[in-house]
């Protein structure tokens, strides 16, 4: 097999297609460095590690200088990820670009975390690299890994990130609950990133009435995806009993006089500077969830 002409032309075909075809320019790019990266590890076993340099300098000259070592040696690398992927097919929203930030990790679970995360939040590459160097993957429990390795229904608490990273853009130092929620609320979209797929804004300081006395719940949120409401509750102290009591108070409040009876029952979180475990192990309303946050 000469596998120069072979990788030569699947590279032709593809800026031409790329030409013709901008609509499939992703699938055909894709497909065509799967191919070429096939035809390179094999011709390296064939003739040798530096065949690879050989063949860049021939395309370089003869086709685009875009196609140097380090190119083909990308697709070669890709072509093994993808193998030990056993992928029976390119997933359709990953771009090249996304793939190169996929690379750089080892762990099977984490990649399909994040092929995951693109195809469900259709996010570009530059948001997929800021997702992994804040290591979202690691920061979901292992309870909600092993869910995801059997592929079981997952909840919406489950993609909740512990701990939750919250942008402290004009370096706050004076630091009370107050802050924290206008922290949040000037990067909202960030923050309901944060806490996973489906959720929107509804208010902040959320006025409830009980009895002749109004409180007022930090942050109201739904989710669109489980049906339910989510009453977000901030603590910049360590989690405490006494949360637990006033945000189930807000959750039992939202499903009497709030949800319809088509909805899943309201959610609680609590943000808190430091979690007790013993606060929510004991805790009676398993709908109430605890995580920490941390400026950045």
């Amino acid at each position: 097999m000469n596998y120069y002409d072979e990788i030569k032309n699947e590279l032709i075909n593809n800026e031409i297609n790329r030409t013709v075809k901008k609509y499939s320019i992703n699938k055909s790019d894709l497909n065509t460095y799967f191919n070429v990266g096939k035809m390179l590890a094999e011709a390296g076993k064939h003739y040798g590690e530096n065949i690879i340099g050989d063949y860049a300098s021939r395309l370089g000259k003869e086709l685009n200088k875009k196609y140097n070592e380090r190119t083909l040696r990308r697709y070669r690398q890709f072509y093994n990820f993808a193998t030990n992927l056993k992928w029976s097919a390119m997933p359709t929203k990953l771009s090249w670009s996304h793939i190169t930030e996929l690379m750089v990790l080892s762990d099977e679970d984490e990649i399909n975390y994040y092929i995951n995360v693109v195809n469900n939040r259709n996010i570009g590459y530059r948001d997929l690299n800021r997702l992994i160097k804040n290591n979202e993957y690691s920061r979901i429990d292992e309870n909600t890994k092993n869910k995801l390795r059997k592929k079981e229904q997952l909840t919406v608490k489950d993609l909740i990130k512990n701990p939750i990273l919250i942008k402290n853009n004009n370096n706050y130092k004076i630091f009370s609950e107050k802050v924290l929620q206008k922290l949040i609320l000037e990067d909202i979209e960030s923050f309901l990133e944060e806490l996973g797929t489906g959720f929107t804004f509804i208010k902040s300081e959320y006025p409830i009435k009980l009895g002749d006395r109004y409180n007022y719940i930090d942050l109201l949120l739904y989710n669109i995806k489980y049906k339910c409401y989510v009453v977000v509750e901030l603590k910049v102290t360590e989690l405490k009993k006494e949360h637990t009591g006033q945000i189930m108070i807000y959750m039992n409040y939202i499903d009497e006089n709030i949800k319809s009876l088509e909805e899943n029952k309201t959610v609680g979180i609590i943000i808190c500077k430091k979690n007790n475990k013993f606060v929510i192990r004991y805790c009676s309303d398993n709908r109430i969830i605890a995580r920490e946050y941390v400026l950045v």
